[in-house]
């Protein structure tokens, strides 16, 4: 029996303490904990420290030029119960990551499970072609040119020579078209980081559970990717969850560089674009502040219920 086995039964029987266990542990691996020091102190500098940092602001009145005067739930009542816009912001975020955020992560999915099944050095190019939107800065270029609100624009042109329209449409400037078009855009882009991690992770599955799994009565593809592909690559599914969950709740850029800041009657307004307007514009840093909570506890919500869902996922 191992040293380590006779501790964990000690500690079972309550001969030495939890506390004890561990630090023993640390000091038998003490070489590991000084390897992941620096990770661990840049970390705690640059975001566990800046979040609880945020959150105890957020129960203040501070403009970073004085004192932050403690003002406890006044900013969150004010929130929630007297600020439209932020309702507003609220509504069209859950309508944006509602739709982007699980469409572009199946998207992700489904097109490196295609670019999955071809031939190594196609396969090096088609990730490319796919990849490249997301990495492009000429992306709100060709969308602004293409949905132009002047005859120059290709949709307009297209449209007054088929005798469609009448006068050209200011696409970005009219509320019924924003959202539709920011939203086809964001899908546009999608195929990041998750989509790359999911090529790896199909590429990591280990073929002799296929050849398992056809002895056990897995009889087509989708099955084959329900019961192995998909229990196999787990991590890398969590991994393009959260990636997907963070992007669709913390999008903002798209609209800003396609309608401007706000856009028009506040119809593609989100909890970023009213973040970056108190904190960024106003300076009133304890109000953005609890609108940041805010959104951290939503994008925390989302995860832990992702991950609930990916949990069952072959089981």
């Amino acid at each position: 029996m191992s040293n380590r086995t006779a501790e964990k039964k000690a500690v079972a029987r309550k001969d030495i303490t939890m506390a004890q266990w561990i630090w023993k542990e640390m000091k038998r691996n003490w070489i590991a904990y000084v390897m992941v020091a620096p990770y661990m102190l840049i970390f705690t500098i640059f975001t566990i420290a800046p979040v609880i940092l945020s959150v105890v602001i957020s129960f203040t009145n501070f403009n970073m030029l004085e004192m932050p005067d403690f003002v406890f739930l006044d900013n969150y009542i004010m929130l929630f119960f007297d600020d439209e816009i932020f309702l507003t912001a609220c509504t069209n975020t859950f309508i944006f990551a509602g739709i982007v955020g699980p469409a572009s992560y199946l998207l992700s999915f489904l097109v490196a499970w295609f670019i999955n099944e071809l031939p190594p050095k196609i396969r090096a190019l088609v990730t490319l072609i796919f990849y490249a939107p997301s990495i492009s800065g000429q992306v709100y270029l060709i969308w602004g040119t293409l949905f132009s609100s002047d005859s120059y624009g290709w949709v307009n042109a297209t449209l007054l020579n088929l005798g469609l329209i009448n006068e050209e449409i200011a696409f970005f400037k009219t509320e019924q078209y924003v959202m539709p078009l920011c939203i086809v855009v964001s899908l546009w882009t999608s195929l990041g980081t998750s989509f790359l991690s999911f090529i790896a992770g199909l590429q990591g599955v280990d073929r002799s559970l296929y050849e398992a799994g056809a002895v056990d009565g897995v009889k087509n593809r989708w099955q084959e990717l329900y019961y192995i592909t998909l229990p196999s690559m787990k991590p890398q599914l969590m991994f393009g969850a959260v990636m997907a969950i963070t992007g669709a709740f913390g999008y903002g850029g798209i609209v800003t560089a396609l309608c401007g800041f706000p856009s028009v009657n506040y119809c593609a307004h989100t909890i970023m674009h009213h973040l970056e307007d108190y904190g960024g514009s106003r300076y009133e840093v304890g109000y953005s502040s609890a609108i940041a909570v805010v959104l951290f506890a939503i994008m925390v919500g989302a995860n832990g219920l992702v991950k609930k869902i990916l949990s069952k996922v072959g089981t």
